[in-house]
């Protein structure tokens, strides 16, 4: 009997906006992409590593991430690795980020893309954006941690 493998949910993370950013609120948003760009996902490759939200007349967008094409691609398809791409919010959501990112002052970034199930979804956060001392300080606590995890497990 043949066991499946499933492969790993994870398709690509945006590392950088942990460091750039305090992240907030969680969103969990579909993406609607064309029959290449799927393709493309599952052969990994994708990068959402300078990629944000943009809200337009009651819209979210998808803007900076990359979706590289297949060679194999059909030709009479036109690739745009880099086109804007509409994310599927549910209206509370989208009226829950409207209203943060104009008032508030928030931004919103992309950190992270997954399978669930057959579905895309893409991992959004409200974020505010760090200061360069606020940076250090978060390098210096992790170093710290970082530390104290050797001390404790050499004195065991």
């Amino acid at each position: 009997m043949k066991s499946k493998k499933s492969p790993p949910s994870t398709i690509a993370l945006n590392k950088k906006a942990r460091h750039e950013y305090f992240l907030e609120d969680k969103f969990e948003a579909g993406l609607e992409l064309q029959g290449w760009e799927v393709k493309s996902i599952r052969q990994g490759k994708v990068n959402i590593a300078d990629s944000y939200v943009i809200l337009k007349d009651g819209e979210a967008f998808l803007l900076g991430s990359r979706i590289q094409p297949l060679h194999s691609a059909s030709s009479h398809v036109i690739n745009d690795p880099e086109r804007t791409r509409r994310l599927l919010l549910k209206k509370r959501e989208l009226n829950t980020l409207i209203g943060k990112s104009e008032r508030e002052g928030y931004s919103i970034v992309a950190t992270a893309m997954y399978w669930k199930k057959c579905w895309v979804k893409l991992e959004i956060h409200l974020a505010k954006g760090k200061k360069a001392h606020d940076k250090r300080d978060a390098i210096k606590d992790r170093d710290w941690a970082r530390e104290k995890e050797r001390m404790l497990k050499h004195k065991v």
